[in-house]
């Protein structure tokens, strides 16, 4: 089968998935404007086949010199491909985390009572240039890792608990932002700011 009959092949969710990676980073590095990424996001999710999902990316430079979609499909198409997950996540009396290459959606829920959540974003696809975290935290803590360069905006309540500060890195208007809300009551919510090479330290 040549080229041109591969891109009238139907993709799959993977296949849109490491595309909505790709829009992420163009909107991240400025090639994008947040309405440009909605707008082909949108595009995106009503693809049905490669030749409509090149069209999302040809505009695009890929990382590395490596090709924007392939539409041949090898053993290593989808290694870097984000995990689609559940946009709720409780943990009551134990404990839950999200971490490695997952998709982020637009509105995520946690609610942890008498346990403990751990949400890393080094390595998540962020769908929009704003995320959302709603929390519920009660008797609880949540720990969350962000990389370098994304903004933290935080409007908790907290009644016998504790929101601690995100210490931004950026005031880049462009930047992504991971926007935290909801309340916490006798528990707290933590930030930490790594690379994605950094790793936590084991205690003995």
């Amino acid at each position: 089968m040549d080229l041109e009959k591969k891109s009238d092949l139907r993709a799959s969710d993977a296949d849109r998935d490491a595309v909505a990676h790709r829009l992420g980073d163009a909107l991240a590095e400025g090639r994008l404007t947040p309405e440009e990424h909605a707008e082909r996001l949108d595009e995106l999710y009503a693809a049905k086949t490669y030749a409509e999902l090149d069209l999302l990316t040809r505009d695009l430079p890929g990382p590395a010199g490596e090709p924007k979609i392939s539409l041949l499909k090898d053993s290593g198409g989808t290694s870097g491909t984000p995990v689609q997950a559940s946009n709720t996540i409780v943990a009551i009396f134990g404990g839950a985390e999200r971490k490695g290459r997952w998709l982020a959606e637009p509105h995520t829920t946690i609610t942890a009572a008498f346990g403990g959540v751990e949400l890393d974003y080094r390595q998540a696809v962020l769908t929009r240039r704003e995320v959302v975290v709603d929390v519920k935290c009660i008797f609880g803590g949540i720990d969350i890792t962000v990389p370098p360069g994304v903004r933290v905006v935080t409007d908790v309540s907290a009644i016998f608990g504790a929101c601690e500060d995100p210490k931004n890195d950026t005031v880049d208007p462009q930047a992504p932002v991971i926007r935290i809300t909801g309340f916490v009551l006798f528990g707290g919510v933590s930030f930490k700011r790594r690379t994605t090479k950094e790793r936590r330290k084991k205690h003995c």
